[in-house]
């Protein structure tokens, strides 16, 4: 029987080096990866401007920008926009005249694309479309475009206990974000092979670390843990994931833009694979360490819960090709990054207060029972 999954996408080989776009128009830049990524992009390449186009919703960090230094101020914009909107791309597109356009912008939680699935096709699919559309005419005017599209692992399925994704592996999304996420991933290839865009792709497991909204697993047990509440863990907490440390993930781009081969996709990956449950209690332990209980242990926070729909078991990216074609390497291990969060998210308890407060406070999503108001566009 013919096996109806999508093709599996191109290889791909090391391009030659060129010069890093100088104007870099980040989609989604306000939401974790894209906040960790501008940063990086303006404290570490001073002839790089960068525009930001961010819908602002519940996810995104409006003030993660606040303390830049005067310099990267003045190379940095920020524009509120919705990529579903073809007049806010083309406007941003019109003003800022991009060289490259690097795309974070996405309806990205599992959970509440199982309660309210629309609200991911019409950003992940519709609006990476828009994008692609306008990149396209951009550079048929002859203000060439790089279009690199940030994806996640979740793409390929589930594994089983062995073995890791490659950039061959046959795509097998389990949930409407990945299948949405899988959908885009495809579109991005379709242009570049029919009309020649510039594109790039890059595949990544879980990312961590600073400014990540508190409905992602990480940061809702440091908040659940030093508010004292519950911490929950699907299932029985056997779910296996690889950690990429989110700034290792920023610095992957930045190497994808300068030397990844025009239609190429890349797997990034941490090589840190751990078990939920194993995860959680390593937080405990460290939070622990560094802001005991006098009482009891962080562990004993640690409460099962019924596990997700469609819950897929096991993830493990093979980052080989990049490691080998294009040089990177992540620079965090699992221990020293996760350390580091949790003393970033210890320093920062207003931050995780007030979205506690104002913004989520920590329930559980993904029932699929019933569905939630619509969030604007995650950029």
């Amino acid at each position: 029987m013919t096996d109806p999954r999508p093709t599996p996408l191109a290889p791909a080989g090391r391009g030659p080096a060129t010069p890093l776009p100088r104007r870099m128009l980040v989609t989604g830049g306000s939401g974790f990866i894209g906040v960790n990524f501008i940063r990086l992009v303006l404290a570490s390449e001073p002839e790089v401007k960068v525009l930001n186009f961010d819908a602002l919703t519940y996810a995104g960090n409006p003030h993660a920008f606040a303390d830049l230094p005067a310099e990267e101020q003045s190379r940095y914009q920020f524009v509120r926009g919705d990529i579903r909107e073809r007049p806010d791309v083309l406007a941003a597109f019109t003003s800022f005249q991009p060289e490259a356009v690097v795309n974070f912008a996405a309806e990205s939680h599992v959970d509440r694309s199982i309660d309210n699935p629309l609200a991911f096709v019409e950003t992940n699919v519709l609006g990476t479309a828009n994008l692609l559309h306008l990149a396209r005419e951009f550079s048929q005017k002859g203000s060439p475009v790089h279009f690199h599209h940030v994806s996640t692992d979740e793409v390929y399925g589930s594994l089983g206990d062995s073995g890791s994704f490659r950039e061959d592996s046959l795509y097998d999304p389990s949930s409407p974000y990945a299948a949405s996420k899988a959908a885009s991933d495809h579109l991005v290839q379709a242009w570049h092979r029919t009309y020649g865009l510039r594109t790039t792709l890059s595949n990544c497991s879980n990312n961590y670390g600073p400014w990540q909204f508190p409905e992602k697993l990480i940061p809702l047990v440091l908040g659940n843990a030093i508010a004292g509440k519950p911490i929950p863990v699907y299932g029985d907490g056997g779910n296996i994931r690889d950690w990429l440390h989110v700034e290792d993930h920023a610095r992957a781009i930045l190497t994808i833009l300068r030397l990844g081969r025009p239609g190429a996709c890349y797997n990034v990956g941490g090589r840190g694979e751990l078990s939920n449950l194993n995860l959680v209690q390593r937080l405990c332990d460290i939070l622990q360490e560094l802001s005991p209980l006098p009482d009891r242990h962080y562990r004993d926070l640690i409460t099962f819960v019924p596990d997700r729909p469609g819950h897929d078991r096991r993830y493990a990216i093979d980052p080989g090709r990049i490691e080998t074609e294009l040089g990177w390497k992540a620079g965090h291990s699992l221990d020293s990054g996760l350390r580091d969060t949790v003393l970033w998210y210890l320093s920062h308890q207003d931050w995780l207060r007030t979205i506690q407060q104002e913004v989520y406070d920590g329930r559980r999503l993904g029932g699929g029972s019933a569905t939630p108001p619509r969030s604007p566009a995650a950029g």
